[in-house]
């Protein structure tokens, strides 16, 4: 027990500039609190004592301002930075080492039933105020920044941006993505290309091209 109680000591330390002390994040920093308190709580959610359960994780958001359901699947090392605001769904699924910072709401859509909420993989980023709906994954890795708001799937080393987010970048490299309404249509550049290859023909055997008047049909 003491082990994995300094281990998630120790990834706060090393994610948090201004954390000074083990004992500064114990008994001060209230995502750690309520982080502390969702372990306890779904303890006695797994072991089908869930009015407990839900008593101690709504302790925990009065005290705290996070709402952690005890239902949740949750890696070690999650570092909640600020927290206050914080929602994380029943069956949300999150890996180890993540980071989630105040405001961000990992929730359902209200049209999924089962698995209604999302599922992080390891060492995932979410920004402050980011929303993450629905029953689908956000690979390892992965950035949301903040304020976005994601509805489908993120890939692994990806980062999501705005409102619907869409993905700006993969390892590193920035994405480019096609304007679907604005687009070029692709049989119009065909015919474009074909016209433009006719009239280069007639010039180069010498014939008119209807766009063009033959020679002496001036106007009198």
């Amino acid at each position: 027990m003491f082990e994995k109680l300094k281990e998630e000591l120790d990834s706060i330390m090393d994610r948090d500039p201004a954390a000074r002390s083990r004992i500064e994040v114990y008994f001060l920093y209230s995502g750690f609190r309520a982080v502390r308190s969702y372990r306890r709580a779904n303890w006695f959610y797994r072991h089908n004592m869930k009015f407990i359960a839900r008593w101690i994780s709504q302790r925990a958001r009065h005290k705290t301002g996070i709402e952690i359901h005890p239902g949740a699947t949750i890696g070690k090392g999650l570092f909640i930075d600020h927290g206050m605001g914080v929602v994380i769904g029943e069956t949300t699924e999150i890996g180890d080492n993540c980071t989630l910072y105040q405001g961000v709401t990992l929730g359902g859509t209200g049209k999924d039933h089962g698995k209604r909420h999302p599922t992080l993989g390891d060492n995932v980023m979410v920004g402050a105020g980011a929303k993450i709906l629905g029953p689908f994954r956000v690979g390892n890795n992965a950035r949301v920044a903040a304020g976005a708001v994601v509805l489908s799937e993120v890939p692994e080393n990806a980062t999501a941006v705005g409102v619907p987010a869409k993905i700006v970048r993969v390892n590193g490299a920035k994405v480019y993505n096609l304007d679907q309404i604005h687009m070029t249509d692709p049989v119009a550049q065909e015919l474009s290309r074909l016209q433009s290859e006719i009239l280069n023909l007639r010039h180069k055997i010498g014939t008119p091209s209807q766009t063009e008047p033959e020679a002496g049909c001036g106007t009198r």
